[in-house]
């Protein structure tokens, strides 16, 4: 029987991580765009909005090539993600 891998992604070659991260990022970006769409409060619509420029902000910062941000960030915005499923 296959031993499984120490961390997630460990056998992933970095190209399919960062298409991983590209996604995830999507995923965010959509959820809290919709929420900013719809939200009654303005505050909490702008403070959204400047969610989502700070994630493809974040997005555009990231070396493609550095596996370890990849991963830290994957992790941050599915925990995010999450978070903003839940609140609905």
């Amino acid at each position: 029987m296959p031993e499984k891998p120490a961390a997630p992604y460990e056998h992933t070659p970095t190209a399919m991580i960062f298409d991983i991260f590209t996604e995830t990022s999507n995923d965010l970006i959509g959820l809290l765009t919709h929420r900013s769409d719809t939200a009654a409060d303005p505050i909490v619509r702008e403070a959204t909005w400047q969610r989502v420029l700070a994630v493809r902000d974040a997005r555009r910062a990231v070396d493609p090539q550095d596996r370890q941000a990849l991963l830290e960030h994957i992790s941050v915005w599915k925990a995010e993600i999450e978070t903003v499923k839940a609140a609905r």
